[in-house]
């Protein structure tokens, strides 16, 4: 098994490429689709998250107001942490447990990882490689706000809330530019696919899907 971190700032479309490397054949392991279940109703993130930011940010339904959330983490860089604190681990402990489920020649597991450079994930998840998607600051920008729907300031936060560009590309050991057109994307990410397989083949492996 091999283990690639794929990560980009919020705009960037790393979800995009993490799906495209899906279609090629990766188990892709998706933390934001954890943290999402970790504070549903029931979730394991759930309860601590409730007490800590109080019955405001529960609907009418018991669940939790994810944009109303959203809202107060990234206007306060305290209630970030918290929240942080108190996700992360439960994140953390799913993805190994995922990883050790796949420990397979052959196989190819992507974890998408928005913040992998500010939480060490490569470390922590002990990563074979780290594919950075990037984009300029101010193209994520009018992509959440088209996309999104976001307005320019919430998105400029949330953009400001990750590390710089620069910290995310010294950490990148293969890079795909997201500036152009989708199709343009995909030939990126098939590129990347093929940096993967030689990482395989160097330790001997034979891609799953390639036999």
């Amino acid at each position: 098994m091999i283990a690639i971190g794929c990560t980009g700032g919020i705009g960037s479309g790393k979800s995009t490429v993490a799906g495209f490397l899906r279609e090629r054949g990766a188990v892709v392991l998706d933390t934001d689709e954890f943290a999402r279940a970790a504070l549903k109703i029931g979730g394991a993130a759930y309860d601590a998250t409730v007490a800590r930011f109080g019955p405001g940010i529960v609907l009418s339904d018991g669940a939790i107001d994810r944009p109303g959330l959203a809202a107060i983490v990234f206007s306060d860089a305290a209630a970030r942490t918290d929240l942080e604190s108190i996700v992360h681990p439960v994140v953390e402990a799913r993805v190994l447990q995922a990883l050790d489920a796949e420990q397979r020649p052959g196989t190819v597991v992507v974890v998408d990882i928005p913040l992998l450079v500010e939480t060490d994930a490569r470390r922590r998840y002990g990563l074979d490689g780290v594919l950075v998607v990037d984009a300029p600051e101010d193209l994520a920008v009018e992509r959440l706000v088209a996309a999104r729907e976001m307005d320019a300031s919430a998105a400029r936060a949330r953009v400001a809330a990750q590390s710089d560009r620069t910290t995310r590309l010294r950490a990148a050991d293969f890079i795909v530019m997201n500036y152009g057109s989708l199709d343009e994307l995909r030939q990126m990410t098939d590129r990347a696919w093929s940096w993967i397989e030689r990482l395989l083949e160097e330790r001997g492996e034979v891609p799953e899907v390639s036999r």
